[in-house]
């Protein structure tokens, strides 16, 4: 049995952080993985798709100028997309790998699984932790219907060698909505499959619906309000049954996807050897990300139940917080600035702060500014359609509480908001600041 101050299993962003912060303050670290260093957003989730995105950003781009000065769209070619992807991809574990090793840190490749409170097992290594941090990120939500197993997940997408004609996405999240915007660019026939009356559940109803009609004009076939409840392998595809008000609808692709969200990925650490409390959110953490029943074991990241958002940066945040409290005793806890999202679809659609509805929730006295505005130089410039806004302000503080923006680069106005939401910038202040002009940015003091 080897004992070590610390050990992280998972290899992401959270778990990262908090193995390399320990370690360089001289604590003995172990960091394991069952699946290559560097954790879903690098490996398998932001970092491959965006760029991917990239390209079929191109392609929208020209089509949207054909006859305003370019005369030919590109064609997206998948197999040299996935070629320039993996040079990303393939460089990230032995990177991390390498960073880990100049800090001293000892490295696992393996699931690591609890046999004590204070003791894991690595295929057949014993390590023992004066604390345990728990950084295993999330997994796909399995599909418990007849047939769920063929349906294939968000890192096969990814990894796609061939690419297929027809596609069919189950689920109304921002993975299925950013997979069917690039596949559809990428020239398949596309249909998103979503249980709820309207999609992206999370994000505010009025701008998704925006995304909504755009997926629409993009060709995409999007179902609502039908249950999947099965899915059949036939000899050319895959045939889905999906039921709508007590009636059955079937659809057919040679791909289906499921895309019907992530959950936290700890089903087979064995926590209860470790008397590890948890639920369908996670690891149960108490202020201090520590185990609200093993005060030896932390949790970060999307393997945790906490109030950060599931994002990367999100994940850094709580990994910091939890190095501290190993390093200092708990002294630190978790203080949640305002988290920016943004599905990257074409357009995009980015949200910050509170949506309408959780503010008239909340008891704030409140202005709604909203509006479609195709017709601003920016959306006209770019020959754009879908180009909105809704910017929530706290009328008797005068500052921001909720952005929701889509359209054109609103992937990085967000961050403007965000900023103000976070210094609670007066509404006008941020009207008073001058912007460089023509840019995204400087149509800000328009939308407040």
């Amino acid at each position: 049995m080897k004992q070590y101050d610390v050990i992280v299993i998972g290899s992401g962003m959270s778990g990262m952080t908090v193995a390399n912060k320990c370690a360089s303050k001289g604590l003995k670290v172990a960091v394991t993985d069952e699946l290559p260093y560097g954790g879903t957003c690098a490996l398998r989730g932001c970092d491959p798709k965006k760029i991917i995105i990239g390209a079929t950003e191109v392609r929208d781009f020209a089509q949207r100028l054909v006859g305003k000065g370019i005369n030919t769209v590109p064609q997206v070619e998948w197999k040299d997309i996935m070629a320039f992807k993996q040079e990303f991809v393939d460089a990230m574990p032995e990177k991390i790998e390498k960073g880990y090793k100049h800090n001293g840190i000892d490295t696992y490749h393996g699931a690591a699984r609890f046999i004590g409170n204070d003791s894991v097992q690595i295929e057949s290594e014993v390590l023992k932790g004066s604390k345990i941090v728990i950084a295993t990120g999330a997994r796909p939500r399995q599909l418990k219907f007849e047939g769920g197993a063929h349906a294939l997940t968000s890192t096969d997408f990814l990894n796609l060698k061939e690419f297929p004609k027809s596609i069919i996405f189950i689920g109304g999240g921002y993975i299925a909505f950013e997979f069917a915007h690039i596949a559809k660019r990428c020239g398949a026939e596309v249909t998103n499959i979503h249980r709820g009356p309207r999609p992206l559940e999370n994000f505010d109803k009025d701008i998704v619906h925006h995304l909504s009609e755009a997926t629409r004009k993009l060709g995409v076939k999007l179902v609502l309000e039908t249950n999947v409840t099965r899915i059949k392998k036939d000899t050319i595809g895959y045939t889905v049954i999906g039921e709508t008000n007590g009636s059955e609808t079937e659809f057919t692709a040679e791909a289906v996807f499921n895309s019907a969200g992530r959950v936290p990925h700890i089903d087979g650490l064995n926590l209860k050897a470790a008397s590890v409390n948890y639920n369908k959110k996670g690891v149960e953490v108490n202020e201090y990300l520590q185990s609200t029943s093993n005060p030896s074991i932390y949790a970060a990241g999307d393997a945790a139940d906490t109030a950060g958002l599931p994002l990367t940066p999100v994940a850094v945040y709580e990994g910091h917080v939890i190095a501290s409290n190993i390093l200092k005793g708990n002294n630190k806890k978790p203080e949640y600035p305002p988290m920016p999202s943004v599905v990257f679809t074409l357009p995009s659609m980015a949200s910050v702060g509170l949506t309408e509805v959780e503010a008239e929730k909340a008891g704030l006295n409140i202005k709604v500014n909203t509006k479609a505005v195709p017709e601003w130089f920016n959306a006209k410039r770019l020959n754009v359609q879908e180009y909105a806004y809704k910017t929530i302000i706290d009328t008797d503080k005068g500052t921001l509480v909720g952005a929701h923006l889509i359209g054109p680069g609103v992937e990085e106005t967000i961050n403007f908001f965000s900023l103000a939401m976070y210094k609670a910038i007066s509404v006008r202040d941020l009207k008073k600041m001058i912007y460089a002009y023509p840019t995204m940015g400087s149509d800000i003091t328009s939308m407040l």
